[in-house]
């Protein structure tokens, strides 16, 4: 008889922040409950990419690099994450779920000893100051998707509230960019972990199993040839 405790727990995905030097995290946050759909959008980086010609039509990219490819393809992922307070009866929760939100809200901003520091440099007279720099975040969802990215969207929809108006309820659309060594420095480990994230996908399609013209309905090889 199988009892439940031999059941094993499904692993949630969440977001993991690095120290980019160390490669120590930083803090790890849980997802509560794994999102029930994912919006990814994939465009490759062609180096052909061209408006159409005004003459019928025909591109007028160079034919030479209509197969090239400048780099990764850029990927953005959309979901919706939840987060609720009632289902965590067992767990003290004196300010709702302002703390889960402000840790996520935190992902997109500077924190006050930052901006205090550009302030400083700005009333020294320091002619240029360099954009505040984040710490690295990275995205998993299981084993075979870990990515650094970098959060383009944070919406929050608050749907019920405690009697001190603290929020108990919310969900939150999040939009994220993979970062791509096209995005980061040569040498930073963000590129090191896209590499490995890379090379995953290269192993799993490897392992694909692979079809046969004669499914596409094509008699043989010497129809791709151009002389079938």
């Amino acid at each position: 008889m199988t009892r439940y405790a031999d059941i094993p727990k499904p692993i949630r995905s969440g977001i993991v922040v690095v120290d980019p030097d160390r490669g120590t995290p930083q803090r790890v946050i849980v997802l509560q409950f794994n999102p029930d759909t994912l919006e990814r959008s994939i465009a490759p980086q062609s180096a052909g990419d061209s408006s159409d010609g005004a003459s019928g039509g025909s591109g007028g990219g160079d034919r030479n690099e209509a197969l090239r490819l400048k780099g990764p393809a850029e990927e953005t992922w959309k979901f919706t994450a939840e987060i609720d307070a009632t289902d965590q009866l067992e767990i003290a929760a004196p300010d709702g779920i302002h703390p889960q939100l402000a840790t996520l809200e935190m992902l997109v901003q500077p924190t006050t000893a930052q901006l205090r520091a550009a302030s400083r440099l700005s009333q020294k007279g320091t002619i240029e100051i360099s954009p505040i720099e984040m710490p690295l975040t990275l995205f998993t969802w299981g084993s075979k998707r870990v990515m650094p990215v970098r959060l383009t969207e944070l919406s929050v929809n608050e749907s019920a509230f405690d009697v001190n108006l603290n929020p108990i309820r919310a969900a939150l659309s999040i939009g994220m960019k993979i970062l791509t060594v096209s995005d980061l420095p040569a040498g930073h480990r963000g590129a090191d972990l896209y590499m490995a994230h890379l090379a995953q996908k290269e192993r799993l399609a490897a392992a694909a199993r692979g079809g046969s013209l004669g499914a596409l309905g094509l008699p043989g090889a010497d129809v791709l040839s151009g002389r079938g």
